[in-house]
């Protein structure tokens, strides 16, 4: 039986980003060749490709996801696909992130206050609820993904 990796999709190739671009990183599928590879992306589902800019703002102190123009906060709506994607894919043995990404980011994501000013480097939220979902497993970016 393979060992199964999560790999966020715009990674992989997948035209999933918010501007309708990928971030193809090629020696991330080459070295996970013999993984089943589970393409992860859970903007893309709900607002499509492009779409509005979505930021990891801090408000009363609780870290919500905000779009760039409008202003709509999207949180529960990306917490329910990221909560639904992990119950379809309990069982893995990697996970491997795009850096910086509102969604995705680990420790990377600038967390903005509500003037858009950037207090510090955090999780986004996929990478808060993979890592308080699968506490077994280290999660990397397409910077460190080697180390597993």
């Amino acid at each position: 039986m393979k060992k199964k990796v999560i790999i966020s999709a715009c990674l992989l190739g997948d035209f999933c980003r918010y501007d309708g671009k990928t971030k193809k990183f090629d020696s991330i599928i080459n070295y996970f060749n013999k993984y089943e590879i589970i393409p992860f992306c859970p903007e893309a589902p709900l607002f499509g490709t492009p779409r509005e800019r979505i930021n990891v703002v801090e408000i009363d102190g609780k870290k919500r996801i905000i779009t760039d123009e409008t202003n709509k906060d999207v949180t529960a709506l990306l917490t329910e696909e990221i909560e639904a994607f992990i119950k379809q894919n309990e069982n893995v043995d990697a996970i491997v992130l795009k850096s910086k990404s509102p969604s995705c980011g680990y420790k990377t994501t600038p967390i903005l206050d509500e003037n858009k000013k950037i207090l510090r480097n955090e999780n986004g939220i996929a990478a808060e609820v993979f890592e308080s979902h699968y506490k077994a497993l280290k999660i990397k970016d397409e910077l460190n993904f080697r180390d597993f």
